[in-house]
């Protein structure tokens, strides 16, 4: 009976209603936007941070990370892949054997991280690919190479010149080569994009003199959320021989960086939620303002204060709710189509996020976590507020509220 009565008392003055829905709607839907786009640029750091650098988890050889050199690499074993592929929820294994050397063109020479991988394995993790501009992709058996367009635009090169490396490899062994670059590849991360080049396994083995050599097999998981059951699984039958590490243990800065960005955020979103309290607040404000006079007649015939609390209560909730369901849907057209086509950012922006190592790109996030977040805590809002009516109930003396109509 009282949730009736109280639907009922939302439509009888549809203005006052509306506005109060309507203040809620927005909250929601800013609310949304912005963690939206928060949510979505860390998950795009960390993916292209995983994909291009780490994967998920890494297994090396015991002491690679504190001295990565490749006098602590590891002997490669088609036994130890296949044990690790079939270790439950690993999805996709790349060995790779990651050193640096001096990439020259001509006059021109910069330093360069050399990275030997299987191609087919490693498109599965970075869809590599994908990223290609010009050329063909790494084909095993072929002494080509693939080369990041940042350095390739440094070198002055392009697909078929020769590219000469010098380093130092396995055991201090000189390391000298000519190869023809295959291909131009456009990595999303601008740190790699200036210095990396890709090399078939077998050929930076023998460039390296690093013969059935790896510095690491790189591990993705099928879901983020699975990589620590993942690397449980992993450390149990690998844990005594090899070092089994996850990518937030290998780049604690990206942590930090996370954290204390995330903590700049939510001083933000507190901001947004005080703006957001004090609209509703004002809203329903009026809203007890305009019914003093009904609230006096209701009381006065008969009707109990708490059962009156309750139908308050209840057109609170129904608005609160109503809100909340029309922000999220507001908003999700909209993050749907920038999920799918985010922001590019030029000029002098995309300047600025190269500078810090990022994508110059303004991603969002479809994660539900977003909704639902913002749905409890914008209600939760409205209820604590909702608690005003119900005070003035209490104190509500009739005679007055009948008198000052």
């Amino acid at each position: 009976m009282q949730l009736k009565l109280a639907w009922r008392n939302l439509w009888r003055n549809k203005r006052r209603t509306y506005i109060t829905i309507a203040s809620i709607t927005f909250a929601v839907f800013f609310a949304c936007i912005m963690l939206s786009m928060q949510s979505g640029t860390y998950d795009r750091m960390i993916d292209n941070t995983v994909r291009f650098q780490t994967g998920y988890i890494q297994l090396q050889k015991q002491g690679y990370w504190d001295e990565k050199t490749l006098n602590n690499s590891m002997e490669l074993k088609d036994s130890l892949l296949k044990a690790v592929e079939n270790t439950q929820l690993v999805s996709t294994v790349a060995p790779r054997l990651q050193s640096f050397a001096l990439a020259s063109y001509k006059e021109k020479t910069k330093g360069a991280f050399v990275i030997g991988t299987d191609p087919a394995q490693e498109n599965k993790i970075t869809n590599l690919k994908s990223k290609l501009i010009e050329g063909a992709y790494l084909q095993t058996g072929t002494s080509g190479v693939l080369i990041a367009k940042g350095l390739a635009d440094y070198l002055n090169l392009g697909v078929h010149d020769t590219l000469v490396m010098i380093s130092q490899g396995f055991r201090g062994a000189n390391s000298v080569g000519k190869y023809p670059v295959a291909g131009i590849i456009k990595i999303p991360s601008p740190e790699l994009n200036n210095q990396a080049i890709y090399m078939p396994l077998a050929e930076a083995q023998y460039f390296y003199a690093a013969t059935s050599r790896i510095t690491a097999l790189a591990i993705m998981v099928p879901e983020p959320d699975d990589m620590k059951v993942a690397q449980k699984n992993l450390e149990e039958k690998f844990g005594d021989t090899y070092d089994i590490m996850s990518w937030r243990e290998m780049m604690p800065e990206l942590v930090q960086n996370i954290e204390l960005d995330r903590v700049s955020s939510q001083i933000m979103m507190y901001i947004l939620y005080a703006v957001i309290a004090f609209g509703i607040f004002g809203t329903f404000l009026m809203m007890t303002s305009e019914r003093h006079y009904e609230f006096g007649i209701l009381v006065s015939i008969g009707m109990k204060r708490f059962k009156l609390m309750v139908v308050m209560l209840a057109e609170t909730i129904l608005m609160g709710i109503l809100g909340v369901l029309a922000g999220c849907l507001l908003s999700f057209p909209i993050l749907l189509y920038f999920y799918n086509n985010p922001i590019e950012m030029g000029g002098k922006y995309a300047k600025v996020y190269e500078q810090f190592g990022l994508e110059p790109i303004l991603p969002f996030s479809l994660d539900p976590q977003i909704f639902i977040k913002q749905a409890i805590v914008v209600l939760i809002i409205s209820l604590l507020i909702g608690i005003y009516p119900l005070i003035k109930i209490w104190q509500l003396n009739t005679a007055i509220a009948i008198r000052n109509k």
